[in-house]
């Protein structure tokens, strides 16, 4: 007679599914609904910002002209062709030569981490990550089984050998390196030059892809722009089907995340195998929203660029002035020269989880804990805040009400050092 019982699917899903994790960063967002909170817990654009009249102009344009037809209909695995050429004409300006057929459009960059993690991962493999790091790409990676190790850019000890000798004590096979070299989400540390070019040093020595991940590289608001890793790797070699760089683009912070349009920038035998790939997960991203995509970038985005870091750089410096008059001795943070992020280091003792329980039920304010961006679950004592969602207005407010949290934190017990509080340069 058959049962009635529900289906038990954990005992269904395969051994990979283990590894499968609720982003904390998902969870947080679910805070944006309640009115009175003051969030800088999800990295996400201002939606003020988003460039409506050009994307609203840009959808009529694409579904009343000539090729409105086949905005609606399947296309090719790679991208639409004048979307990509646009992408490749922007990688030349930026310093990476390359063709259309070194470009692969992906559904936002995320898919692109999915689909390297798919074809570079096999179970045990070691990924080189560095610590703490973007929690999306450990979500990407994790399915595929890795092990991990910590991509460590100024240690002397960051050795070829130590990798090799730590990933062979392991038995297992180095695979991958993975970096965000620009206002790197979480820490909003950029890398110099000389650190970007080690970078190719270390990975040429161990002979494995480097994965640059760039979705934050064009909201820079002060300094001179550093060459990409891959424009370093291209000016190496000649050319850039002889790289070994991986870059992964979006239009996500520039334009809107609802679209989903990012792209891999990467030699054409790689590209060849991230269209497979495309071509089982989801045969191609969406036509119309690519389509858009392009008439957006074409008509506004040097201005929409332009106008977004203009704005995030008022926030900026109003969350680091905020910190400097707020926090407590014993509490430093970066002074990111762009992106979205700024990273605070707390007292040893105290737990950036346990601090967001209480900021969340006693001051209202929301940030992410540090421990979720370290693949060991270490920086405990770290948070993560966003200044691009809210006023500076806000921004002032919640960070007197979390620096008022952390000194009752302190009082309660923690041990601190004595010494003031302080930024430090990212």
């Amino acid at each position: 007679m058959p049962t009635t019982d529900p289906f038990d699917w954990n005992a269904a899903f395969a051994g990979r599914a283990d590894r499968m994790r609720a982003s904390e960063i998902r969870e947080l967002l679910k805070l944006l609904d309640q009115p009175d909170i003051i969030s800088f817990a999800g990295g996400i654009p201002d939606p003020a910002l988003f460039p409506t009249q050009a994307i609203r102009d840009a959808c009529a344009s694409v579904l009343t002209g000539p090729q409105g037809i086949q905005s609606l209909q399947y296309s090719v695995s790679e991208g639409y062709p004048p979307l990509r050429r646009w992408i490749a004409e922007r990688m030349r300006r930026l310093g990476a030569p390359c063709d259309i057929d070194n470009i692969v459009i992906t559904s936002g960059s995320q898919q692109g981490l999915d689909f390297l993690g798919k074809l570079l991962l096999s179970a045990g493999d070691t990924a080189l990550v560095a610590a703490p790091t973007y929690l999306g790409a450990l979500q990407a990676f994790n399915p595929y089984e890795p092990r991990y190790d910590s991509l460590r850019f100024d240690e002397s000890n960051a050795t070829p050998e130590a990798y090799r000798e730590a990933a062979g004590a392991a038995g297992s096979r180095l695979a991958l390196a993975y970096a965000v070299p620009d206002f790197a989400n979480p820490t909003g540390d950029t890398l110099s030059e000389e650190a970007r070019l080690r970078l190719l040093d270390l990975t040429a020595e161990l002979g494995v892809p480097l994965i640059e991940d760039a979705a934050y590289s064009a909201l820079r608001f002060e300094g001179e722009p550093v060459r990409s890793c891959l424009a370093l790797d291209i000016e190496r070699r000649g050319d850039i089907d002889r790289s070994r760089v991986i870059y992964c683009g979006t239009f996500s912070k520039t334009v809107a995340p609802g679209l989903r349009v990012g792209w891999v920038c990467a030699a054409r035998d790689l590209v060849q195998k991230i269209v497979l790939a495309k071509q089982a997960g989801d045969l191609h991203s969406g036509t119309l929203g690519q389509m858009v995509m392009h008439a957006v970038v074409e008509a506004v985005y040097e201005r929409q660029v332009g106008e977004i870091v203009a704005v995030y750089s008022q926030r900026r410096d109003a969350m680091l002035a905020a910190l400097s008059r707020h926090m407590p001795g014993g509490v430093s943070w970066t002074r990111p020269q762009g992106g979205m992020f700024v990273w605070v280091t707390l007292p040893a003792a105290l737990d950036g989880a346990e601090l967001l329980a209480a900021s969340v039920a006693d001051e209202r304010v929301a940030f992410v804990p540090g421990g979720a961006f370290f693949v060991d679950g270490s920086g405990r004592n770290t948070i993560r805040l966003s200044y691009s969602l809210q006023s500076q207005g806000a921004i002032e407010e919640g960070v007197r009400r979390l620096g008022r949290l952390i000194t009752r934190f302190i009082a309660r017990g923690v041990p601190g050092d004595g010494s003031s509080a302080s930024p430090r340069a990212a």
